[in-house]
């Protein structure tokens, strides 16, 4: 399997731009937290977190592609089910459905970075003192973080988490990546 250094050197040979390595380690951040909840393999689900958009700068103009050209570039790296939570991430694009916890738990990690991040960002204290209160607000603020999407924070519940807990958990998992993630002020 992959290491974690391997994972962030394919990601630079992929040119992925710095938006996109932030949403990775904070994707990674929060895969990472799920994993230790359910009790699952913090490194693959981290790892997986991390590499769910290597294709991304090379599918931009081919959407219908994203996840499975990452998926079939990690193939051997990765385990499969790590290779499936990548497929479907982008169901939406690619056809494929989700199925299990890790696909779910993926789409909804995935997602809900951008509403942190842009709150944080708007935040004088950024990420310190972030509360579930304030997140679930933005959710309700479509024009806030407008291209996130809520529906796919909410597959939460499929991946066996109330939304409470799972913004609590992302929060957290952020908060402690936040200066690596250009959250901290």
């Amino acid at each position: 399997m992959i290491q974690r250094d391997e994972a962030l050197k394919l990601l630079a040979d992929h040119g992925t731009p710095p938006s996109l390595m932030q949403h990775a380690l904070a994707t990674e951040a929060i895969m990472r937290g799920l994993a230790s909840h359910f009790g699952e393999d913090e490194n693959v689900w981290g790892l997986t977190g991390l590499l769910h958009d290597l294709d991304f700068p090379n599918t931009s103009e081919n959407p219908q592609r994203h996840g499975l050209d990452s998926a079939d570039h990690l193939a051997g790296k990765l385990p499969e089910p790590a290779l499936a939570a990548i497929r479907t991430h982008a169901a939406e694009m690619n056809g494929t459905q989700p199925e299990s916890r890790f696909d779910y738990a993926l789409r909804c990690g995935e997602s809900v970075t951008g509403l942190i991040s842009a709150a944080a960002l708007m935040r004088p204290t950024g990420m310190e003192g972030m509360e579930v209160k304030s997140i679930k607000k933005k959710m309700k603020d479509k024009a806030f973080a407008a291209n996130v999407s809520r529906d796919n924070i909410r597959q939460c519940a499929e991946a066996g988490l109330e939304l409470d807990a799972f913004l609590a958990l992302s929060i957290e998992a952020m908060r402690a990546h936040a200066d690596e993630l250009g959250l901290s002020k």
